[in-house]
């Protein structure tokens, strides 16, 4: 009796699998992630063409971020333009280029100004911040970290063609060139020349290319 219900439970499942199989829940994710992104489109200063939004994001201060065109964020990004904390007032901006794509989880967060370059590619748990919960000095460190005012050392810019590699967290105050490679785990504090690749916590030059030089 239980090889019997086995196989007729088999041949239910085939037959619902010839309607609803891997490549058909892919194509409807496609859809989802289309009427999605379309969705979200007006809540940007700008946003070029073919910019796709995977499920789970989360989006605050929309309208301080510009995006440019063929832009892919994966699942779970978040992306914030914190206008205010607590009672301070921020003015916040960030700008994405051309033929970008962010990985799964990525967490792009700006008080001051984050500039990402075209062709960039991150990989998974990428963090680009422009801001800390306050200053270092004693007195600061005497409060709460959560009632500690938002502190930027200065803005982020990442150039063109840069791969940015799983868990790398970029810190504020950072300029890193076209073309460089960050490695994994990497913790970038300090500037980073074109064309080198970095690896480390604190992030050091591996190989450094003077060819454009």
């Amino acid at each position: 009796m239980k090889i019997l219900l086995k196989k007729i439970a088999y041949l239910i499942i085939s037959f619902f699998h010839l309607f609803y199989n891997l490549k058909t829940a892919k194509y409807l994710d496609k859809i989802n992630i289309s009427i999605r992104s379309m969705w979200l489109r007006c809540e940007f200063k700008h946003i070029g063409d073919s910019v796709f939004f995977l499920k789970g994001l989360y989006l605050l201060g929309a309208k301080h971020i510009t995006i440019g065109n063929n832009v892919c964020f994966g699942k779970g990004c978040i992306l914030t333009a914190w206008e205010k904390y607590l009672e301070t007032k921020l003015s916040p901006n960030i700008i994405i280029g051309n033929n970008c794509n962010f990985g799964d989880y990525n967490h792009i967060t700006a008080t001051n100004n984050i500039t990402i370059g075209n062709g960039v590619l991150t990989g998974r748990w990428v963090t680009i911040t422009d801001n800390s919960h306050g200053k270092t000095d004693y007195q600061s460190l005497q409060c709460p970290p959560i009632k500690r005012n938002i502190y930027s050392k200065g803005p982020v810019k990442i150039g063109n063609n840069v791969w940015i590699g799983d868990k790398a967290t970029i810190l504020p105050g950072v300029t890193i060139g076209d073309g460089a490679i960050i490695g994994a785990n990497s913790l970038v504090s300090k500037d980073i020349p074109p064309y080198c690749i970095v690896g480390g916590n604190p992030a050091i030059i591996l190989k450094e290319n003077k060819n454009h030089i």
